[in-house]
Parts: C-alpha cells; structure tokens; sequence
C-alpha cells in the first residue's frame, strides 16, 4: 500500500464507529435476496462479537473504501472436509467451535466488498492482504474463502462444475473476483453447493427482485448464480447458491 494515498486498514474492534457507514457505503455489492439468508441472520451478532479483530476496512482518511470479512474455524486442509454449505456451513461451524473452546486454525472470508465506483483499482486486493496479516499474526496460517464469482450471474444456467474451468489465454480465470483471487496466490478447490440458502414467500421474492412471478417453476433473476424456485402453492421461494472454494497460500 502506498502511504501517500493515507489508506490505512483497521478492524471493527478497533473502530467500532464505522460500522454502520462501512455497512451502508457497501451494501449496493450485494443483490437484496442475498443479504436475507436465515443461517447469516441467526448467526450475524455472534459472528460480530467473536470476530470483530477479521472484519477489517480499508480507510482513506475515514472513508471506507473497502471491507473484509472473516471467521476463524479448525479446518485440517483436506478439500473433502471443507465446511458442508460453503459460506452457511462456515458461518456455523465458526460460531459453534468458538462457543465450545475449539481452537481455530484457519480463517474464513466470508464477504469482501469494494466501495461503489472505486471497484478495479486494486482496493479488493489490499482489503484481503491486510485480512490475511491479521490471521497469520495470529496463528492461523490456513485460509479458505467460498468465492462469489461475479461474472456467474450471467450464466444461471451453467453449473459450478463447469464454470470453475473457464479460463482466458493467459490461464487466469475468466471472471474478474476469482482473478483477484488467484492474483494473490489463491487457487480453486472445488464448487461449494447451497453455501446460501435464501428462502422467502412469494412476495418477498417479488419485492426483493422487482419481478412477478405468475406460477411455479424456476426463475432467472439479476444477481443470482443460480435459479430460484418459486412454489405459488406451498408460498415459498427457495433460492439455493452454489459458490466456489478457493484457498489462499499458508500464511508464516
């Protein structure tokens, strides 16, 4: 990071007054059905008291540009035995290890977002660099993230499976987030299916998209890498996404 840009990262814990402005300035990232997940909801106060030290932004004197998000968990590095549900299944796993005395020993993003109009300059990088020296400064030399490849939205259709091997001549990945990724070292694992589960009645989902959704069946709606599956009979639509596992280099 270049010091004459006066960028600076600090944790939560450490400024606890900007929580609400780095929540407001970056929640445009995120399509709205994606922030109402229950696992996220029901786990959101515990991930904030336990974690406060991995949700760090990315300040230019006090104005947040990006931020990062992570949770501690015990991981043994075997790709089979990443956590069941991807980024759910990491959310609870954490909050029930730290509960019960497991010591971590690896670190999880959960969530990495750039301020609006400031996206391309490198600021995602620096927010995640700055994550993982926290971690390995604490011991926790693993880290894992189940990526939300951005580009994937425009192709619902296409499976995890198969859009993990799209790659550009110069063998970087095709979508720019898992480019950003691999730029520091992270490579794939393998697809983490119903890592967010959203589930909502039917008008929720129409208010959530801005879309009717005049009888039953599976639905493309902007934002999502996957389908949503709408039952006007049962009220419900159940919007299950599969996201990416990639692992960052061990830290020292």
């Amino acid at each position: 990071m270049s010091e004459d840009r006066l960028v600076k990262i600090v944790s939560n814990a450490e400024r606890p007054d900007l929580q609400g402005p780095a929540q407001d300035s970056l929640r445009d990232g995120w399509p709205a059905f994606v922030l109402r997940g229950e696992v996220p909801r029901a786990h959101r106060d515990a991930v904030a008291e336990y974690f406060p030290r991995y949700d760090v932004l990315l300040l230019e004197d006090d104005l947040v540009l990006a931020r990062a998000t992570a949770v501690a968990l015990r991981w043994d590095g075997d790709t089979a035995t990443l956590p069941d549900g991807g980024y759910d299944g990491a959310l609870v796993a954490a909050v029930t290890e730290h509960e019960s005395g497991v010591a971590p020993d690896t670190v999880c993003v959960v969530a990495a977002t750039v301020r609006t109009g400031r996206t391309g300059s490198g600021l995602a990088g620096e927010v995640l660099t700055g994550l993982r020296e926290r971690a390995a400064s604490d011991g926790l030399a693993r880290v894992i993230v189940p990526v939300r490849p951005t580009l994937k939205a425009t192709y619902p259709l296409t499976s995890m499976e198969d859009f993990q091997r799209w790659t550009r001549a110069d063998g970087l990945h095709l979508d720019p987030w898992i480019r950003t990724h691999q730029r520091l070292g992270a490579t794939i694992l393998r697809p983490a299916p119903r890592s967010m589960v959203v589930t909502g009645t039917v008008a929720e989902w129409e208010r959530w998209t801005g879309m009717a959704f005049p009888q039953s069946g599976r639905y493309v709606v902007a934002g999502g890498l996957d389908l949503v599956e709408i039952d006007r009979e049962r009220d419900q639509g159940v919007y299950e996404e599969t996201n990416l596992w990639m692992r960052h280099p061990d830290g020292t």
